[in-house]
């Protein structure tokens, strides 16, 4: 029975994921910080619930390699381009009651419309995953925390590709920009990485030790990064006795919940992005609320 009702909830949540680009749930703003690391100002798009009555947990999303804007953007980046999965998953979580920050990282440093499929060694140094951006998830987290309206203590990050390795590697116990927080104790309280790629620049070869509880949802067809190089990361972490956990989709490819009717028409991208949302949904309630 209790397989049945998950399995129902699943679907429930897919449906509400999938259709939630023309939902009024969030109140949205567009909101500027510095960077940590280089003074540059950056650009998020903030996702309040409805009708805040006291402080409320938060997110900060990363997006991947493409940037945070629709490939339909036409040269226009402001929050009505945002990509339907940015849009659709920041105002699917202020539904739950948290509020949503996606950091653009990519357009104030003159990339807005991101990069295009294996150009990996083409992209430049400001922009990597394992040095700069993890800077820009702690610029994001000491922003919220400035904001009345969020319970600075109880803020998690999540990202997707690229923003997943981002996030694994500011769940490190020695991310760049964790110091100038405070270090551990000041920083997120759960970390989560939709099909990241996990070779970090090797520099996790041992094992990554996140100093706070941290989830890799991979894809087994993933044609951009290894969703064994995740399950290798992680066997290697767990054995060093890190909370670090990985579970792999079986059929299901490289941005298994863009919203996108081609995408979410495969049953295993449609039933990852199902389940995924029942993980991340009770990943983060137990950690942040």
């Amino acid at each position: 029975m209790r397989k049945r009702m998950l399995a129902l909830l699943a679907m429930m949540l897919a449906v509400i994921l999938a259709s939630a680009g023309g939902a009024a749930w969030a109140a949205e703003e567009t909101v500027r910080f510095p960077a940590l690391h280089d003074g540059v100002e950056l650009v998020g798009y903030l996702f309040l619930p409805r009708d805040v009555a006291r402080p409320v947990p938060a997110l900060v999303l990363m997006h991947g390699r493409a940037g945070a804007y629709s490939s339909a953007a036409k040269g226009v980046y402001t929050a009505k381009t945002l990509s339907q999965r940015h849009r659709q998953w920041a105002q699917w979580w202020a539904d739950q009651g948290y509020a949503a920050l996606i950091v653009d990282g990519f357009g104030p440093r003159g990339y807005p419309a991101g990069f295009g499929r294996f150009t990996y060694k083409d992209r430049p140094a400001e922009l990597d995953e394992t040095e700069a951006r993890p800077q820009d998830a702690y610029a994001g987290l000491r922003y919220l925390r400035g904001r009345p309206e969020i319970a600075g203590a109880r803020i998690g990050i999540m990202g997707w590709s690229n923003g997943g390795s981002t996030v694994l590697a500011a769940m490190a116990r020695n991310a760049p920009g964790l110091a100038q927080l405070g270090g551990p104790e000041y920083g997120f309280r759960a970390g989560l990485a939709l099909y990241p790629g996990c070779g970090l620049k090797d520099k996790f070869k041992t094992g990554l030790l996140p100093y706070a509880p941290t989830r890799i949802y991979a894809a087994e067809n993933d044609d951009e990064v290894s969703s064994k190089t995740c399950l290798t990361l992680t066997e290697r972490s767990r054995a060093r006795g890190a909370d670090l956990a990985a579970h792999v989709y079986p059929g299901a490819v490289h941005g298994f919940d863009d919203p996108a009717p081609a995408r979410q028409a495969v049953p295993a991208n449609r039933d990852a992005t199902a389940d995924v949302a029942v993980q991340a949904l009770a990943f983060f309630a137990e950690r942040l609320k």
